[in-house]
Parts: structure tokens; sequence; C-alpha cells
């Protein structure tokens, strides 16, 4: 568990404005990718009959998810966004684990990760419930019951956004935060391993879970 004040930046300056990257957050990124990356190649290495462990994960974990994805909409939308949702929930279910390795830390303790997962949520629910019902009955939706109540409902529809990201990364943050603290009132014995897998493990699953469930109901109620 690193230093929370402790950030490497990269400053890009563009056009008289700075472009600031926190080479943390994009690190530890790349880390989730390529094991994901490593994962996906060998679940489908010599696929067989009989399945290997990996394999089994990779099946499970595909399966459920498509499951839930069709639940939530139906067979033909489950193959257009289970794809996404099984991916979201893998993506985050690594990056909220990875703080329990020692010097690495979860991307998602930097609000920029959940905020961009909860804008591509946002976008694709949109997107395809402007595709499902046409954009005159999409539009025709924000006024109701009554016209005047269409900023309302533009508001309510933002703030989805804030509400997804910042419960992820209020919860990961927080939990960093209590380890942090009882480390040094401990002086890093052993009540911290404990909470950072409890944290990790625990804390992370659920939310991952529910984030990516959220996003799942955001993009059924666009397009039912």
């Amino acid at each position: 568990m690193g230093e929370l004040g402790l950030i490497k930046q990269l400053i890009i300056p563009v056009w008289g404005h700075n472009i600031v990257l926190n080479l943390n957050v994009i690190g530890m990124t790349w880390i989730v990718i390529v094991f994901l990356i490593v994962f996906g190649i060998f679940s489908r290495w010599k696929k067989g009959i009989i399945p290997k462990p990996m394999q089994v994960m990779g099946e499970l974990f595909v399966a459920q998810f498509y499951s839930l994805t069709e639940d939530a909409m139906d067979k033909e939308m489950a193959k257009t966004y289970g794809p996404l949702v099984c991916a979201l929930f893998m993506f985050l279910l690594i990056s909220n684990w990875l703080g329990i390795i020692p010097m690495l830390d979860e991307p998602t303790k930097d609000l920029n990760t959940p905020l961009s997962l909860g804008l591509m949520g946002f976008v694709i629910a949109h997107y395809a419930g402007i595709k499902s019902k046409g954009f005159k009955a999409y539009a025709k939706e924000y006024f109701q019951p009554i016209f005047f109540m269409a900023p309302l409902n533009i508001i309510g529809e933002i703030s989805k956004i804030v509400s997804i990201s910042f419960r992820l990364f209020g919860n990961i943050m927080g939990g960093s935060i209590i380890i942090l603290v009882v480390s040094y009132l401990t002086y890093s014995l052993v009540l911290p391993p404990f909470l950072n897998v409890f944290f990790s493990l625990f804390v992370g699953t659920i939310q991952a879970f529910v984030f990516t469930m959220l996003t799942v109901v955001y993009i059924s109620v666009q397009v039912k």
C-alpha cells in the first residue's frame, strides 16, 4: 500500500495548456490489462471437452455474466452487451484486488478510472436507447410525465454518472485511508494486512459487482 499523497505525474504541454497524466494509475491499469490478456490467452489455450482449471474459470465468468445480462435485457441484447459486462467486471475485480500485492495500488483509487468507466456506461446506455427506440421516442421520455420535468429528468440521468463513479471511488479510497491510518497507529503489525485483504477481496469484489450490475441496469432501462 503506497503513500496516498505520492503521485508521479507526466505533464504534456499542448497549445498553451498542460495535460497532466498520473503515471501510477496508468501503470497499474496496464498491469491489469496485461493480466486479463494473459488470462484470456490461457483460458483458450488447448481447449478440450475435459476443461482445464483456467478454461473452467473463463467459462464460468462468461456464462454467469451472459446469464445476468440476459435476465436484465433479452437473449439478443445479451449477445451484444454480454462481452462488455463480463470484461467490465473482470477489469474492476482485478483492479480492486491489485492492492493486495505489495508496491501495487488499485487504479480505481483514482477518481479518473471509475469516472471514465461511468461515462463509458452512460454513453453506451444512451446510444443503445436511441438505437432501440429511435431519437424521437428517446427524447420524448425526458418530457414525462409533464414537459417542464425535462430539466429534472436530464439532471437525474447525469447524476447516475456521479452516483456510480463516486460509490466505487469512495469505497476503494476509503479502504486505503483506513488501512494507512491503522498502519501508522499500529506500526504496520498484525491488523493492517488483514484489513488490506478484507477491503481488497471482500469490499473490492462487491463494489466491482455493484458497478457492473448498475451499468447493466442503466442499459436495460434505456433499451426497454
